[in-house]
């Protein structure tokens, strides 16, 4: 993974990373809050040579005496946790604790290479925290110079305190600023972790730049959601001055620089997607409007025999359709129907047949394609999604170019990258991808008054034209 995609993945799950940073940064905080205000303090004991005759050592003597209290002083700490040092502590008080217990609170040091003893007590009270302190300390001095030697003689070893513990005017705990960076940092941190960990165990299409790593095609458009492409009629007609009708005339001259098919002026245009409801149709039928807009002859032929869905899109008649042409049972021009304008016509798929497969490979559907080439500028052909047939396999080896539909948040990975390995296994490739659902970076922009040519009236009445055009072609 290099830095670049590391950013591209930070981009795409951005609302992970803040809610997983909120919701540390909250915890910490709140974990701080309720935490108990504690105090510490500090008394400080040095250690000295006490030389037991009493007169003043030598040299000699002053030397062998600060290597014994070296060698002893590292003990001090545990020793100050024992119940000998700490008992008397209590009773002195008057605590209502138990030795082991006081000891937890304590925390005693010596310094490398020093003849220092530093006794710090964190306690709730400021005030028993320094008393505990000093007693500890003089509890400590008590018990080396006295008892922990040789009892009733004097102690080699003299521990004085010089710097008595005072009174904390702030709390030692909780430390806010701390905690705060603490939780910032590992919010971040988490936050990106979560992102990753989100980017590895998602199976689903999330943005458009992943389909790079599973088609070597071109995006060549990008649609965003919009409850405009739930009406019955392609956006272009509804709607012609909307952004998604814009949308759909950029894929429109995208597909212009398509090559036709072999000694005709027609190019093949095959839609599917890896799996259902990812939008093939709805891509298909207003590709189709906007090509036809444009001026070109068009036919918009619904090859998905297991599961029609062009007339329903479109509300049309959809009893008689390319599974009669196809079994027999009927011609083209009793089949094909006027659309909004005279040169969009379209083929419905007509009832289900039991043997799609074998039809759509007949000798019939290579004469109805042959013909259909010779006719118009456009043929589109809406087949079945790839994980249920790969029937679009069929019109691609007759010259078409594959278009694959998918969609943000509904296009499984697994599916896209064994539709990949198969078309490379047979030598095809996918022209082309339009991305359904795709993030709209246009809101706000103003791009939908750009079109200002285009009043409401207008709209209607293409609305009802295409209405009016809804009848078979005689």
């Amino acid at each position: 993974m290099t830095f670049s995609d590391l950013l591209a993945i930070i981009r795409k799950h951005v609302i992970t990373i803040a809610i997983t940073f909120v919701v540390t940064v909250t915890a910490v905080c709140a974990f701080t809050a309720v935490s108990p205000v504690k105090y510490t303090t500090t008394t400080q004991l040095f250690a000295t040579y006490n030389d037991a005759s009493g007169s003043q050592a030598n040299m000699s003597e002053q030397n062998n005496g600060s290597s014994y209290i070296m060698s002893q002083i590292k003990s001090y700490p545990a020793l100050t946790a024992t119940q000998t040092v700490l008992q008397p502590v209590i009773e002195e008080l008057d605590l209502n604790t138990s030795a082991s217990t006081l000891g937890e609170t304590i925390s005693v040091t010596n310094p490398d290479n020093t003849a220092f003893v530093n006794i710090s007590v964190t306690g709730t009270d400021p005030t028993q925290t320094t008393d505990i302190a000093n007693a500890v300390a003089r509890s400590l001095s008590n018990v080396v110079e006295k008892s922990l030697y040789a009892t009733g003689s004097r102690s080699a070893i003299k521990l004085s305190i010089v710097q008595p513990a005072v009174r904390p005017t702030a709390p030692s705990s909780p430390k806010w600023k701390l905690n705060v960076l603490v939780g910032i940092v590992g919010g971040l941190v988490l936050g990106v972790f979560a992102a990753l960990l989100k980017d590895v165990l998602s199976k689903k299409i999330e943005d458009e730049d992943e389909l790079g790593e599973y088609l070597s095609a071109p995006i060549v458009g990008r649609i965003p959601e919009d409850e405009l492409l739930n009406e019955t009629s392609p956006a272009v007609i509804c709607q012609p001055g909307s952004p998604i009708a814009e949308d759909y005339r950029r894929i429109r001259t995208n597909l212009s620089f398509i090559a036709p098919v072999d000694d005709t002026h027609c190019r093949l245009i095959i839609t599917t997607s890896t799996g259902a409801s990812e939008g093939k149709t709805t891509t298909s039928v207003n590709v189709a409007a906007a090509l036809a807009e444009n001026g070109a002859k068009v036919l918009l032929i619904d090859a998905d025999l297991r599961s029609p869905s062009v007339a329903k899109k479109l509300d049309i008649d959809g009893s008689a359709g390319l599974a009669h042409v196809l079994s027999g049972q009927a011609s083209v021009k009793d089949v094909v129907q006027r659309y909004w304008k005279g040169n969009l016509h379209i083929m419905p798929a007509g009832p289900k047949p039991p043997n799609a497969s074998t039809l759509l490979n007949s000798p019939v559907m290579v004469e109805l394609l042959n013909n259909a080439m010779q006719q118009y500028d456009y043929v589109i052909i809406d087949t079945a999604p790839m994980v249920v047939a790969n029937d679009a396999i069929i019109f691609v080896r007759r010259g078409g170019s594959l278009i694959m539909v998918c969609r943000r948040d509904r296009t499984l990975k697994h599916d896209l990258r064994e539709i990949n390995e198969e078309l490379t296994t047979l030598d095809l490739s996918v022209t082309g991808v339009v991305f359904n659902c795709a993030k709209d970076n246009k809101k706000g922009s103003g791009y939908g008054n750009y079109y200002y040519y285009y009043s409401s009236n207008d709209s209607d009445t293409d609305k009802k034209k295409g209405h009016r055009l809804r009848q078979r072609k005689k």
